[in-house]
């Protein structure tokens, strides 16, 4: 495949043709939202045009409209109690704990319900992903319902966060695929991850958070040396 001249571009790129590869026949695949999981999109329609037989959830309009264009079966959980397998990417990568902040593309509440369905969550990325402690580099999206926003804004600041409603490129509140809006909370650098998605998800108003604990099974990533593969215990 041609390679693009960028980079970063080119190592997610081989971190999702090597994701993909792990899709069997038969299964139900999560399809996550993002520039990277678009790479793994493009790679599985080129094994379904190979023969490879599956069907795809999608985590957003963006993503759903790429798979039905090239030609990927789409179902919903109206007719799948489960995912086989999900692949999507990731903002930031806890080293050691695998875990994860997602939720730049927008997407959070359909990609953590989606990864609360899967047997196995497939994270890739580029090694500037991974980080010692999450919110290193990376605030936490927070989902939240448009009624009130602003009071449950205050109160996340109350939990030590520097927050601000997300805009879309023309300037206006950005809304998810949901209808919801999402604010993007500053925590810093994260000691007790855990804790603090408990405590965001206390908060009237809040949705989901994009802090996701112990849920990835497997992450790719790829840097200079190839892919690097990271399994949780």
């Amino acid at each position: 495949m041609r390679l693009v001249d960028d980079p970063a571009a080119n190592l997610k790129r081989e971190a999702g043709e090597q994701a993909a590869l792990l899709v069997e026949g038969g299964m139900v695949v999560g399809l996550g939202t993002g520039s990277t999981a678009a790479f793994v999109i493009a790679a599985l329609a080129r094994r379904h045009q190979e023969g490879l037989r599956f069907t795809a959830i999608a985590t957003s309009e963006r993503s759903a409209k790429q798979a039905r264009d090239l030609g990927i079966e789409l179902s919903d959980f109206g007719h799948h109690d489960a995912i086989d397998l999900t692949i999507d990417g990731a903002d930031e990568i806890e080293r050691g704990s695998l875990n994860l902040i997602k939720g730049l593309g927008g997407a959070l509440l359909r990609e953590k319900i989606v990864a609360a369905a899967s047997r196995k969550l497939v994270i890739i990325a580029d090694e500037r992903k991974m980080v010692r402690h999450l919110g290193e580099h990376t605030a936490v999206p927070v989902e939240v319902t448009p009624f009130g926003w602003e009071s449950t804004a205050r109160q996340l600041g109350v939990l030590g966060a520097r927050v601000s409603a997300r805009h879309d490129r023309v300037g206006t509140l950005f809304v998810t695929d949901g209808g919801n809006m999402i604010l993007d909370c500053n925590f810093g650098v994260i000691d007790d991850p855990a804790g603090l998605e408990r405590r965001i998800g206390e908060i009237v108003g809040v949705i989901e958070s994009g802090l996701f604990i112990q849920r990835a099974s497997l992450v790719l990533v790829a840097g200079a040396d190839g892919v690097a593969r990271y399994e949780r215990a």
